[in-house]
């Protein structure tokens, strides 16, 4: 049994970024799905899908590089995590390297961006910055 799935999924694509790896695979679940959806619109990896199995779900992310081989995400943090929770209200939503990188949160309305969060005026849970 694994204790923070958001952490083991952020260490495999920091793991998979390093190693210039074309894609990640990691079990599924809809947490993971929401921050892949979320990766993809901010343009962090090519696209993302999700492998039917018998036990469980897979979910295999498809990594992004630029011209010169280089990862298009730089950072990957882990902000809230299961022994302490980081929540913020809406003006206090952190800014990641100066509005270039994104905090994704866990809202009433659901998992979405810093910038989504403060345009609705919601507040929440700090699950990771991105950038």
């Amino acid at each position: 049994m694994m204790t923070d799935p958001i952490a083991d999924m952020l260490t495999r694509t920091r793991n998979a970024l390093m190693a210039q790896h074309k894609q990640v695979v990691m079990p599924s679940n809809k947490m993971k799905l929401e921050l892949a959806r979320i990766l993809k619109e901010e343009g962090f990896i090519r696209g993302y899908d999700v492998i039917e199995t018998k036990v469980q779900p897979t979910l295999r992310l498809h990594l992004k590089y630029d011209d010169r081989r280089k990862p298009v995400i730089s950072g990957l943090q882990r902000v809230s995590k299961p022994g302490r929770r980081i929540y913020c209200s809406r003006r206090k939503i952190p800014w990641v390297q100066s509005g270039l990188g994104v905090a994704v949160l866990s809202t009433p309305r659901g998992i979405m961006t810093g910038r989504t969060a403060r345009r609705a005026g919601v507040g929440g849970e700090v699950i990771c910055t991105i950038w």
